[in-house]
């Protein structure tokens, strides 16, 4: 019998997890549970002697989903200083791609929901979930090159590291410097505690951490600034040689757990009873923007990105792993639903619809991306087979 937490470490389980979670979201709200589950999710937990006071939901939103973000802040620091992205020369093509799959979707959007109502949600369609593509690439991709592969990855992290952007500058109110000004401190703590990690006080060292965490989650969720952006900042500040074990200790809670509780939550949207002509811009900009933005933006500007950097000598990438990468960028789902969140924060119909549209751009783009993905690996194995 496989070990539940190795099952967890893989690519695929995880995608299929956050799927179904989403699903069953989806299906509970649209039941006769919607009543007793919303209650639940509407329930407000106050921590004593504090003025934070949040709904489960949001809880799960700004709480949970910040360890989530510091898992991806710590693979992001090792890709800038290890890995794929660890120079000008590897980082360039991807980053170049990357904006194409930025500007597209937003001009997309704003082409189609960039009335009053709506426009807030351009950042809504930027993203993608990199467990999640990187899963469907797990599923359909066996047999592709690694040039492919690790393309892909830079990819989806630069998106992530947009989205990030986006997260911290766009949604941030009334910020208090005092309270950011002390997070930062606690930060520099965090840093320092993370290298003296090891030794016999090492789980002494780690409780302490843990408590500076918490306190440095607090004070970026009293400061205005999305309380997420917390665990980024931990992530990073993380000693690269703490952060490998410390991943890989979380990574089963957040594939497991974390992920599937957030995509439960936001999914967990009531469809409207509307014909398609009363359905909110905001759900065709983004259902539409995810992916045929993405694949349009990647590809273009990933076909440049390849002639600028390849220097005369033949690209490691064609037009169809282009396309692939595009169809894979618009998987969005889990930073998008939380964009979709943030922008519409104010009016929950939108953001419902808003949400629905996510779920829709994000199912085709699956599809989408297994279909040429699936060619492109049979073609990659005929082509080893015939040489060997």
């Amino acid at each position: 019998m496989p070990d539940s937490r190795n099952l967890l470490r893989t690519q695929q389980f995880p995608a299929i997890l956050l799927l179904l979670a989403a699903a069953v979201g989806l299906l509970l709200a649209n039941l006769p549970t919607f009543g007793p589950i919303d209650a639940v999710l509407g329930f407000h937990i106050q921590i004593p002697g504090t003025a934070i006071d949040m709904s489960v939901a949001h809880w799960i939103s700004d709480g949970i989903l910040a360890i989530f973000f510091f898992t991806v802040a710590m693979e992001l620091q090792y890709e800038l200083t290890k890995g794929d992205l660890n120079s000008f020369g590897k980082a360039l093509q991807p980053s170049i791609a990357a904006a194409g799959g930025v500007l597209v979707p937003i001009a997309i959007y704003l082409f189609i929901a960039g009335g009053e109502e709506t426009a807030t949600g351009w950042p809504i369609p930027t993203a993608t979930d990199i467990a999640f593509a990187l899963g469907v690439l797990a599923v359909f991709g066996k047999g592709l090159p690694t040039a492919v592969r690790a393309f892909l990855l830079a990819l989806a992290i630069l998106d992530d590291i947009i989205g990030i952007i986006f997260i911290a500058v766009l949604f941030a109110h009334d910020l208090n410097w005092l309270y950011l000004l002390l997070a930062v401190v606690g930060v520099v703590v965090f840093g320092v505690l993370s290298r003296m990690l090891r030794g016999r006080l090492r789980w002494l060292i780690a409780v302490l951490m843990v408590v500076v965490g918490v306190l440095v989650w607090a004070l970026v969720l009293s400061s205005g600034i999305h309380a997420t952006i917390a665990g980024v900042l931990l992530g990073l500040a993380m000693a690269p040689a703490a952060a490998a074990p410390t991943r890989e200790a979380l990574e089963p809670w957040v594939n497991g757990v974390i992920l599937p509780i957030f995509a439960f939550a936001a999914a967990f949207v009531v469809i409207p009873a509307l014909s398609p002509s009363e359905l909110s811009p905001a759900f065709f900009g983004i259902a539409v923007a995810l992916p045929v933005g993405k694949i349009i933006g990647i590809t273009l500007f990933g076909f440049v990105a390849i002639r600028v950097g390849s220097k005369g000598r033949k690209p490691d990438l064609t037009i169809t792993d282009l396309v692939a990468a595009g169809a894979l960028g618009g998987i969005g789902f889990t930073v998008s639903l939380l964009l979709a969140n943030l922008a519409f924060a104010d009016n929950q119909i939108v953001r419902d619809q808003a949400i629905l549209g996510v779920l829709v751009g994000s199912l085709i783009s699956v599809v989408l991306a297994g279909i040429v993905i699936s060619l492109r690996a049979r073609w990659f194995r005929r082509v080893t087979a015939a040489s060997s």
